[in-house]
């Protein structure tokens, strides 16, 4: 895929649409001070040259039930390539499993999960993921409380 080169106006349109993916053209194009049929191309650019991914809501999960949650650091018997794509493979079939990061070092994945329960927690860390046959080790850690969940990335907007 190849990226165009970003320039100020584009950040200004990645920006506003990172924290509000609902905004209008019209207040968009306000906002990123051009009118509103260039701003509608620039987005749809973004957006085919792959700078902008989707649009999401953010549901609140305590109030959809899902009281907890938590990290699984995973370690692999094998680390070849066949046997990684395979565990990636089967942890995108677990709806618990909202992040998935391979990481280098002692730890070779990173699972952020939701749980209705600590029950459900334990049971899923114990009857699913321990239970994959290339899974050596599963250390969890629940999350007390969360306080920064900035989606994104910084972008530095000038002017």
């Amino acid at each position: 895929m190849e990226h165009h080169k970003l320039d100020s106006i584009d950040l200004r349109i990645l920006s506003e649409l990172q924290s509000n993916g609902r905004i209008t053209n019209v207040e968009l194009s306000r906002r990123a001070k051009i009118t509103a049929p260039p701003c509608l191309r620039r987005m749809r650019t973004l957006e085919k040259d792959g700078y902008i991914k989707g649009y999401h809501a953010e549901l609140d999960s305590r109030a959809l039930g899902f009281e907890v949650t938590g990290f699984v650091f995973v370690g692999l018997h094998s680390q070849n390539d066949h046997e990684i794509k395979a565990f990636e493979e089967r942890v995108r079939s677990w709806p618990q499993v909202r992040e998935c990061h391979m990481l280098n070092g002692e730890t070779d994945f990173l699972l952020k999960c939701v749980a209705k329960d600590l029950s459900a927690f334990q049971s899923f860390v114990t009857d699913v993921v321990i239970a994959e046959k290339n899974v050596a080790r599963a250390k969890s850690s629940l999350v007390i409380h969360a306080s920064k969940n900035e989606p994104g990335v910084p972008l530095e907007v000038k002017g």
